[in-house]
C-alpha cells in the first residue's frame, strides 16, 4: 500500500466524516493533526479512534503559529466549509481537500476561489463517488465503447427523513447543493459537462421552500443528451444511467455497477475489486491517495465547482446571487 510517512496533514473537523478520513490517512501513514471545535465532540472522537484532537477550533490552533502542514482536509459542517478553508489559505496552506459542496452559496464559493487563485493554492472539492470502484470501471467501459451517447439520472431525497434532521441555518434550504450534487456531479463527471440545460421545478417543502419536484434535460460538451428527474415528496432513490453504443451502465445503488449489453435486456452485475471500498468509506481511499500524491486527474477543482454552481442553482430553482 502506498505510504506517505513524511506527509503532514491537518484534518479539520471531528465528526463522522473526519473519522472516515482519519482511517484513510492512517492507512497512508501520514502525520495527522486533528483539529476540532467543541470539547465534547473532541473527546468522543478520541474515544472512538484513539487519536488526539486539538480542541478549541481552528482559529485558536492557528493562533499558536504551528508549522504549516503539507496539506489540509476540511471535513466540517456545510455552513463552516468556506470560512474554515479561507482561514487555512490565509495561514499559508497551499493544498486543501475540501468536502463537498465547498460552500453554502455562490458568493462564498466565488470569494474562496479568488483567494485560492491569488495565493496559488490548490483546492479540490471532495466528491468521493468519482473514485468508487464502480465509477472507475465504468470510465474504462465508456472509453472502450467510444464515449457517452446519452445519460439520465435521479436525485430523489427522502424529504420525510430530512425534515426531522437538525442542521445549521441555511443548510437544509440549500440541500441540493450540499447533498444531491453527489449524484449530479457523478452524472456529469461520466457524461460530460452541460453546455445546454432546460430545468423545471415545482412544489415546495417546509424545509426546502425553493422546490420539491425537479425535471430537466440538456446537452453535454461532448454532444451527449441528458435528462433527469427527482421528487423529494415521493418515494425514490438515487441513480445514474450512462448509455454508450454497446452498453447501458446502471448505478443503482451508486456503489454497484450493472450492465445491459447491446442486443439483450438482461441486466448483469459487473464484478469489481471492492477491497478499498469495503475497507474504507467508498471512494475515499483512492480520492485521498491521489490528492496527496498530486495526481489530480479526474478531480473537481474549486474553479470547476464555481463553473458548476449556476447549473446547480438552475436545477434547484435557487435564486442566483
Amino acid at each position: 500500500m502506498h505510504t506517505m510517512t513524511s506527509t503532514s496533514v491537518w484534518l479539520v473537523g471531528a465528526g463522522g466524516m473526519a473519522l472516515d478520513y482519519l482511517k484513510v490517512l492512517r492507512a497512508l501513514d501520514c502525520q495527522i493533526t486533528v483539529i476540532g471545535r467543541g470539547e465534547e465532540s473532541a473527546r468522543k472522537f478520541e474515544t472512538q479512534c484513539d487519536h488526539p484532537v486539538v480542541s478549541g477550533g481552528l482559529e485558536t490552533f492557528l493562533a499558536s503559529r504551528p508549522i504549516v502542514a503539507d496539506a489540509a482536509i476540511v471535513a466540517v459542517g456545510v455552513e463552516a466549509l468556506a470560512a474554515t478553508t479561507m482561514s487555512l489559505l490565509q495561514a499559508g496552506v497551499r493544498r486543501i481537500l475540501l468536502e463537498k459542496p465547498g460552500a453554502l452559496n455562490c458568493t462564498e464559493i466565488k470569494t474562496l476561489e479568488a483567494e485560492a487563485r491569488a495565493r496559488g493554492a490548490e483546492v479540490i472539492i471532495a466528491y468521493n463517488r468519482r473514485f468508487f470502484a464502480s465509477t472507475l470501471a465504468a470510465q474504462q467501459m465508456i472509453k472502450e465503447d467510444g464515449g457517452v451517447q446519452s445519460l439520465n439520472f435521479e436525485f430523489t431525497e427522502w424529504g420525510h427523513v430530512i425534515e426531522g434532521l437538525t442542521k445549521a441555518p441555511g443548510v437544509k434550504e440549500a440541500w441540493l447543493l450540499g447533498n444531491s450534487t453527489h449524484v449530479i456531479d457523478l452524472a456529469f463527471c461520466l457524461g460530460g459537462e452541460p453546455i445546454e440545460l432546460q430545468a423545471f421545478t415545482a412544489g415546495a417543502l417546509p424545509w426546502h421552500p425553493s422546490s420539491a419536484v425537479f425535471a430537466g434535460a440538456g446537452r453535454t460538451v461532448g454532444g451527449a443528451l441528458f435528462s433527469y428527474q427527482a421528487n423529494w415528496g415521493a418515494p425514490g432513490r438515487w441513480g445514474v444511467e450512462i448509455l454508450t453504443s454497446q452498453r447501458r451502465l446502471i448505478f443503482r445503488p451508486m456503489e454497484a455497477l450493472q450492465v445491459m449489453r447491446r442486443g439483450s435486456v438482461t441486466i448483469e452485475p459487473v464484478a469489481l475489486d471492492l477491497a478499498l471500498d469495503q475497507a474504507f468509506k467508498p471512494g475515499l481511499h483512492e480520492q485521498t491517495r491521489r490528492f496527496l500524491t498530486g495526481n489530480l486527474d479526474g478531480m473537481c477543482s474549486l474553479a470547476d465547482q464555481v463553473r458548476h454552481w449556476p447549473l446547480y442553482e438552475q436545477i434547484a430553482g435557487y435564486a442566483h446571487a
